[in-house]
C-alpha cells in the first residue's frame, strides 16, 4: 500500500488585530517539518488543499507552500487538493505549475476542482452556478497551454489569450497528473473518460470507498485506459488511540470535524453517530490495520492521511506500528 498526507498548514491571528499582523509562522514551520519527517518515513505524497476567507488560517496559496516543500524535500509527491480552477487565471496557473513541477524535479500532482463552499463564491463574487462552466474552460485552456507546440490563442466565453506561449515547460510529459475531485458516480467516470487521476473524501464508509473505486477502473478499462491503483487517493482521518479515554476524545475531534466540513455531508457519507462511522483511521494500530486490510482486500491501495493535529509523534507511530504491517521489507530495513 502507498500513503501519503492531506490537508495544510494552520496560522492563527496574533493578538491585536490585523494592525499587529498576521501570523503565527510557527503554524507554518511545524507543517513543514512534519511533511519533511513524513518524507523520511517513507510517504509517498502530500495534497495541500486550498481555501479562502475562513478565519480559519488554513492554506490559501498552496502552490506556494509546495515550492517550499520542494526545497525541503527529494523524493515525496507534491499535490494541489485542489486547486480551485474558478478563481484563478487559468494560465497563470498553467505558468505557476510547470514552475513548481521544474523546480521539484516532476514531483508536481495537480488536483483542480470546481470549489464547493458558498461564503468562498461569494468573496470572490463568482456565482456558483457558473462554477462548472469556468471549471472546464479553465482546464481546457491548461491543456492547450502543455501541449501546444509554440504559440496558441484562446478565445472563450471567460477567458482570452492572444499568441501566447506558457513558460516554462513542465518537467512531466505529456504534463503534470491532473487528479480531480469526485463522489458521485457521474463524476467518477468523468474523472476515468477524461484522464483524471482520482480524489476520494474522508466521509465515505469503507464499503462506499471500495464501490467508487471499483467504478473509477471499470470505466478504465470500458474506455481501454490503463489502471493502477495509485491513480485513485481515498483521503481518511488518522486517529491513533491507546485507551478508551482517547477513543472518547476522538470520537469529539471526530464529532466537531463532520461540524465543520457539513457541506459534504450527503446521503450516507456520515452516519449521525460517530461510533458507527468506519471512514475514519480511529483507533488502535491492530484496528487500524485490520480497517486498511479490507480496504486493501477491496482494491484500495492509496491511502491519504488526515491528522487533525498534524503530529510528528502521531506519524511516526503509524509508521512503526501500521505502515510496517503493510511495508514488511521497510520494517526488515529498520
Amino acid at each position: 500500500m502507498r500513503f501519503g498526507l492531506f490537508g495544510g498548514a494552520r496560522t492563527k491571528r496574533m493578538a491585536g488585530g490585523p494592525g499587529v499582523g498576521f501570523g503565527d509562522s510557527h503554524g507554518y514551520r511545524d507543517f513543514i517539518a512534519y511533511v519533511v519527517e513524513a518524507e523520511r518515513l517513507g510517504l509517498d505524497s502530500v495534497f495541500l488543499v486550498e481555501h479562502h476567507f475562513t478565519g480559519q488560517g488554513q492554506v490559501s496559496a498552496s502552490m506556494e507552500l509546495l515550492a517550499y516543500l520542494a526545497a525541503c524535500t527529494s523524493r515525496i509527491r507534491l499535490g494541489t487538493a485542489v486547486v480551485v480552477l474558478p478563481w484563478h487565471n487559468p494560465v497563470l496557473v498553467a505558468e505557476q505549475a510547470a514552475t513548481l513541477d521544474l523546480l521539484s524535479g516532476g514531483r508536481l500532482d495537480l488536483g483542480v476542482g470546481k470549489g464547493y463552499r458558498a461564503a468562498e463564491f461569494a468573496g470572490f463574487c463568482i456565482p456558483p452556478v457558473e462554477a462548472a462552466e469556468r471549471f472546464d474552460e479553465a482546464v481546457e485552456v491548461i491543456r492547450k497551454a502543455w501541449s501546444s507546440a509554440g504559440r496558441f490563442s484562446h478565445h472563450g466565453k471567460r477567458w482570452h489569450y492572444e499568441n501566447i506561449v506558457v513558460e516554462p515547460e513542465p518537467i512531466q510529459r505529456p504534463h503534470p497528473p491532473l487528479w480531480l475531485a469526485a463522489g458521485s458516480p457521474d463524476s467518477i467516470r468523468r474523472a476515468a473518460r477524461e484522464g483524471y487521476n482520482l480524489l476520494l473524501d474522508q466521509l465515505g464508509s469503507i464499503r462506499m470507498t471500495i464501490e467508487r473505486v471499483g467504478l473509477f477502473r471499470e470505466e478504465c478499462e470500458r474506455i481501454g485506459r490503463p489502471y493502477h491503483p495509485a491513480m485513485v487517493g481515498a483521503t481518511r482521518a488518522l486517529q491513533l488511540v491507546h485507551s478508551e479515554a482517547e477513543r472518547e476524545a476522538a470520537f469529539a475531534i471526530r464529532a466537531q470535524v463532520l461540524n465543520v466540513i457539513g457541506d459534504l455531508r450527503r446521503g450516507e457519507l456520515a452516519p449521525d453517530d460517530v461510533r458507527d462511522d468506519d471512514a475514519p483511521l480511529l483507533g488502535t494500530p491492530e484496528e487500524i490495520i485490520a480497517k486498511l486490510q479490507r480496504l486493501r482486500g477491496g482494491g484500495v491501495e492509496n491511502i491519504l492521511l488526515v491528522d487533525p493535529r498534524a503530529s510528528v509523534a502521531n506519524l511516526r507511530t503509524f509508521a512503526a506500528e501500521v505502515m510496517t504491517a503493510f511495508r514488511p521489507q521497510q520494517a526488515a530495513a529498520e
